[in-house]
């Protein structure tokens, strides 16, 4: 039974989750209580994870926080970025690309104190938690997020911290982004460039550019065609603009 136990080794410092009886699991048993605290174990990451999709997300986000505890926040975020299938600009340098072979951490040492200007993230499955590694960048100016699957509403209200140093955002073709998302980005008054077309949840798409470009005066906002969706009745009209972007 010497496998199982080695393997219960190295479950242990991974769910550190503040609980002693994962970490006993880990002490010498008998081959009975080796069974027992299997069932043990399997009940606890039950308990705690739902499915495999959220364990595999929680070790995947806990990964990149050391990461960040060890490297600091431009490497973490240029690893975190490149893992995903992404690619980022670090000041000055030219653009780094994922491989099929993936990036590690050593890789990036050179550039630990080098700020990262921009991230190519489309087509990446980065949501609400992921989000993090991207915020942690301080300096970062332009943020390309085309048809991300998970980025949402949610993902776009936490976009304020960025506020300082971001200048280009691309939202294109995010199926999950509606107009209340839309509304949070009033925060982004340094933004110069803005893409908001083909948002399938967006119901009105003519009338929403209009309200972002009013809300975003010094932005160029790229999206729908003026008139889409606008309706030709004035009843129409009126009762579609009586309902504007919630704040």
């Amino acid at each position: 039974m010497a496998a199982p136990r080695a393997s219960l080794h190295l479950v242990a410092p991974v769910w550190n989750l503040g609980t002693s009886g994962i970490r006993g699991l880990s002490s010498a048993v008998t081959p009975e209580g080796n069974q027992r605290k299997g069932r043990m174990l399997l009940q606890l990451l039950t308990d705690r994870f739902y499915d495999v999709e959220a364990l595999r997300e929680y070790l995947f986000q806990r990964s990149f926080t050391g990461i960040k505890n060890q490297y600091g926040p431009y490497v973490a975020g240029a690893y975190f970025v490149l893992k995903q299938g992404g690619a980022v600009k670090f000041q000055g340098k030219e653009w780094i690309r994922s491989t099929e072979h993936g990036y590690s951490p050593l890789q990036l040492l050179n550039f630990q104190a080098v700020p990262i200007e921009a991230v190519d993230a489309s087509d990446c499955a980065i949501n609400y938690e992921g989000l993090d590694h991207l915020l942690a960048l301080k300096e970062l100016q332009s943020l390309l997020l085309q048809r991300c699957p998970h980025v949402d509403d949610w993902c776009l209200s936490r976009l304020h911290q960025l506020a300082n140093s971001l200048q280009e955002l691309s939202l294109a073709g995010c199926p999950r982004i509606s107009e209340r998302g839309l509304a949070c980005l009033h925060h982004l008054q340094n933004l110069r460039r803005l893409d908001i077309s083909d948002l399938p949840a967006v119901s009105n798409p003519g009338l929403i550019q209009i309200l972002v470009e009013e809300m975003l005066p010094k932005c160029e906002v790229l999206g729908a065609d003026w008139a889409q969706g606008l309706k030709s009745g004035p009843q129409e009209q009126s009762r579609d603009t009586a309902s504007p972007i919630p704040t």
